[in-house]
């Protein structure tokens, strides 16, 4: 395995457990309460206030993973950002949590409510800046991730999901226009770029149709992108002729179901650079 290969199976890890140093409450093992759930949150070491990542987990992942996850949090720390990491639902009969967004069902929590009651919470209690938060996820977190911004656009200043979008039926419209950075891998066969059927009248959806949705609801004046750059190995499509404060990137890594090396940085990047 190569260091780059190795890095990358790093990032795609969820585990288990804080790493040393990052307990679950910003100091206290357990992790912070809100309704309806549980929060673990990192702080930089440095005076705040602080803008903030909220990462959702993957399926039968935690937040405790995430914050455990030193080899992307650490990177978020550096850049100065703390990092909020709520927990999914427990699924039942097994370890792990879950997100509920299925449309096909309905929901037994209010998870974008959740998710934004997380935020507010995180802020007031430790000085973060709730106008600086950006809402991202992993996999079937970075489903949740789409979900929100669909609802509550206005609930984080942008949103990053990767490896995680719609699933079928796919909204039929959104609710307003959103800053957002998809991130998928070509190679991705949990997630396929195209969608797929896990069991009868549950699939995931199609990324690219996905893509559609977020132009229509970010009032972008052309289906193709302004702007086409590599960027590392993420490829990068980008449509910043919509409507005031919208707008939408696709990055494309050659990998399958990972975090890519170097997304951090890209995100960051991408979320502190103006629309």
């Amino acid at each position: 395995m190569t260091r780059a290969q190795g890095l990358l199976t790093l990032m795609a890890l969820t585990l288990v457990a804080p790493a040393a140093g990052h307990a679950a409450c910003a100091g206290d093992p357990a992790p912070c309460p809100v309704a309806n759930g549980t929060y673990h949150i990192v702080l930089p070491d440095r005076p705040g206030p602080h803008p903030a990542v909220v990462f959702l987990h993957g399926w039968g992942g935690s937040g405790a993973g995430i914050v455990g996850n030193s080899a992307m949090v650490d990177l978020f720390l550096a850049r100065g950002y703390a990092v909020v990491a709520p927990d999914g639902q427990p699924r039942e009969g097994r370890p792990g949590r879950t997100w509920d967004f299925d449309p096909n069902r309905p929901a037994t929590r209010d998870e974008t409510a959740f998710i934004t009651a997380v935020a507010d919470a995180a802020a007031a209690r430790f000085g973060l800046t709730r106008d600086l938060m950006l809402l991202s996820g992993f996999s079937i977190g970075g489903s949740m991730t789409s979900y929100a911004a669909c609802a509550e656009p206005a609930a984080f200043a942008a949103y990053a999901p990767i490896a995680g979008s719609f699933w079928r039926p796919e909204p039929a419209d959104c609710a307003g226009p959103v800053r957002l950075l998809h991130t998928h891998g070509w190679a991705d066969q949990t997630v396929p770029l195209e969608g797929r059927s896990l069991a009868p009248g549950i699939a995931e959806g199609d990324v690219f149709q996905a893509l559609q949705i977020w132009r229509e609801t970010d009032g972008c004046t052309a289906m193709r992108p302004d702007r086409a750059t590599t960027e590392g190995l993420c490829q990068q499509r980008s449509w910043s002729s919509c409507l005031p404060g919208a707008r939408l990137d696709f990055a494309l890594h050659p990998g399958g179901h990972i975090i890519p090396e170097g997304w951090v940085t890209l995100a960051l990047d991408w979320f502190e650079t103006p629309s």
